[in-house]
């Protein structure tokens, strides 16, 4: 029995030209619940980020996630209508924003707040590390609704029919994603933070976070229906695998120059 997309309104309510979405309200509820856990896991480290510096920073990663995840998509999914139609770029509540603009954005928010308030880099960027699945998982979930990123044409037992594309069995790719992005990722982070914090071992969870989430996505990518503006890289990888790679790479890398003693 193929399971049916349930078909969601991407509209929750309307006040004439005045929308609430799906899309904005998973935004809304990441970065509450990021900056609520923030807290909780800043609470059993030793050398603690004072709560006022937490709510100031939440500003800043709203800007830099929302800017880069923007920007990054146009940049790197649409590169074209930057000369055709550049307006589309602030469209954000009609979907398209990319993981990686959003996390270039972030990390320069982290960076620049770090060096206004002398905090260590990494022991803010693995506080944001540690959350960042939860708004992976809420965003994978509006990918959903919206019927956006839907996976490749199957026949495996779990496949969904999505009326609105056509009456093809697909992988439900984003809830693959939000599962392994956001639910396994959160839990595996979690777990590692518990005696990572109790040490000031800054730098872990950063790169962990950077490494998992890169060969997740890469995987998961094997089953998502490529960019259709895009197609196959090479005739073999996504453009999200192709990004996804240096990912592994960089979070390596940081690992190996924070735990070089």
């Amino acid at each position: 029995m193929l399971l049916i997309h349930p078909s969601i309104d991407p509209v929750i309510v309307s006040f004439g030209v005045i929308q609430i979405r799906w899309y904005g309200i998973a935004y809304v509820l990441g970065f509450l619940l990021g900056i609520f856990l923030i807290k909780q896991i800043n609470r059993g480290h030793k050398k603690r980020i004072k709560n006022k510096q937490i709510d100031d920073f939440f500003i800043w990663s709203v800007i830099g996630v929302i800017l880069g995840g923007r920007i990054g998509y146009v940049l790197f999914y649409q590169t074209a209508t930057i000369l055709t139609d550049p307006i589309n770029i602030i469209f954000i509540w009609k979907g398209g924003m990319s993981f990686h603009g959003g996390l270039i954005g972030i990390i320069i928010s982290i960076f620049l707040f770090s060096k206004k308030y002398s905090i260590d880099f990494f022991q803010l960027s693995d506080l944001v590390s540690s959350v960042a699945p939860v708004g992976l998982f809420f965003g994978r979930l509006a990918n959903f609704i919206n019927v956006e990123l839907y996976g490749r044409v199957t026949d495996f037992p779990l496949a969904m029919i999505y009326p609105s594309i056509d009456q093809a069995p697909r992988h439900p790719s984003q809830l693959y994603e939000a599962f392994f992005e956001g639910v396994v990722l959160f839990i595996i982070l979690r777990l590692c933070n518990k005696k990572n914090y109790s040490q000031n071992n800054f730098g872990f969870i950063t790169s962990l976070f950077l490494i998992l989430y890169g060969i997740f996505r890469f995987l998961i990518e094997f089953l998502r229906e490529p960019d259709a503006h895009i197609g196959l890289i090479f005739n073999s990888i996504t453009m999200g695998q192709l990004l996804s790679v240096p990912l592994v790479i960089i979070g390596v890398g940081i690992y190996l120059k924070t735990h070089s003693k």
